[in-house]
């Protein structure tokens, strides 16, 4: 069947399209009783609004943008949730696209949404994202940006982040307040800001206690995977078997880490203790359940939005709005994989 239009419901009525239109927007000067029968008529004819007609005369589309480097990510998953959430509540359709940690491919996925007209962007960028020549370019298409989680500090843009560094100084501290000695990290690539600054905060955490930093005992996990977390725990245990504990970039890495250690009769905490990073659904499922830094995801989706509609909808007023950098608290979840105080 053909879609109704306004002027079929005009001329069944015998009124202005411009009366139909005004009575389903409920404009004042169309009367209580002109606008029960328009209403009453559309209902009974299926009537849908064009919403590429209104999309061209407000000039929006009604769709945002979202760009990530891991669908099935627990902490991403999450953070689609968040974002999902707040767009539904304003009327926004999301898009959501998986770069696979590709710039090439983030690059190609933003030059393609910017062709579909979203009203905005939400990024992650990819590990492998060391040039930002296309965030520029987006925004100077006179389309809001928003970065989140891992982010490009020398892009002048709002960004939804948390303190990477200090999450991961409380991490390590907590190695140190409970013993440990000697004690690793398993890092991510060297790529990405919050692998940087979970670094950083390790190192941090060290000096903070004048503990040596050995560059030996840290590991550089290139896919951040389950079985490198295995493969590094075991590698670790036979060149460093004097480590007591470990810092690791994320939990996943951590739970492989985990996994492998008790296969070959390490017992943690009671050997190695171990702290992983964004609290996992997993993480308290193992055993032993593993200590982590809480990353709030869902949060972070929730605000990422918000700061997008409050730019898009300053750039419909043609108001000027300065970047803002947002920074969400983390917390130390304390279980079995670290030893008690």
């Amino acid at each position: 069947m053909k879609p109704t239009t306004l002027k079929e419901i005009a001329e069944i009525l015998g009124i202005s399209i411009t009366t139909v239109s005004k009575a389903l927007k409920d404009y004042p000067d169309v009367s209580k009783k002109t606008k029960a029968m328009v209403k009453e008529l559309a209902v009974t004819m299926n009537y849908r609004p064009n919403s590429f007609a209104v999309n061209l005369r407000t000039k929006e589309s009604k769709t945002i943008g979202l760009i990530i480097p891991e669908i099935v990510h627990h902490f991403f998953s999450s953070v689609i949730k968040g974002i999902v959430s707040q767009a539904e509540k304003k009327g926004y359709l999301v898009i959501i696209l998986q770069s696979d940690e590709s710039y090439k491919l983030e690059k190609k996925q933003m030059e393609l949404l910017l062709n579909k007209n979203v009203d905005g962007l939400l990024i992650s960028l990819a590990n492998a994202t060391a040039d930002f020549d296309h965030l520029t370019d987006f925004m100077e298409q006179g389309k809001p940006l928003v970065l989140f989680d891992k982010v490009a500090k020398i892009v002048n843009c709002s960004k939804i982040i948390i303190d990477d560094r200090k999450a991961a100084e409380t991490a390590t501290q907590h190695l140190i307040d409970t013993g440990c000695k000697r004690i690793a990290h398993f890092r991510g690539p060297l790529l990405p800001q919050n692998s940087i600054d979970r670094f950083l905060g390790y190192r941090q955490a060290l000096r903070n206690n004048d503990m040596p930093y050995d560059p030996s005992l840290v590991y550089i996990c290139s896919d951040m995977s389950f079985e490198e977390g295995g493969d590094y725990a075991e590698q670790l245990v036979i060149e460093h078997p004097d480590v007591d504990g470990v810092f690791i970039n994320t939990d996943m890495v951590a739970i492989g880490a985990i996994t492998r250690l008790r296969e070959i009769g390490i017992k943690v905490p009671e050997q190695i203790s171990i702290v992983g990073f964004s609290n996992w659904f997993m993480s308290s499922a193992i055993s032993p359940s593993l200590t982590t830094i809480d990353q709030p995801g869902f949060e972070m989706g929730k605000e990422a939005f918000k700061r997008l509609h409050k730019e898009m909808q300053a750039m419909k007023s043609k108001t000027q709005l300065t970047p803002k950098i947002k920074v969400l608290e983390t917390a130390l979840i304390k279980r079995e994989s670290t030893r008690s105080i």
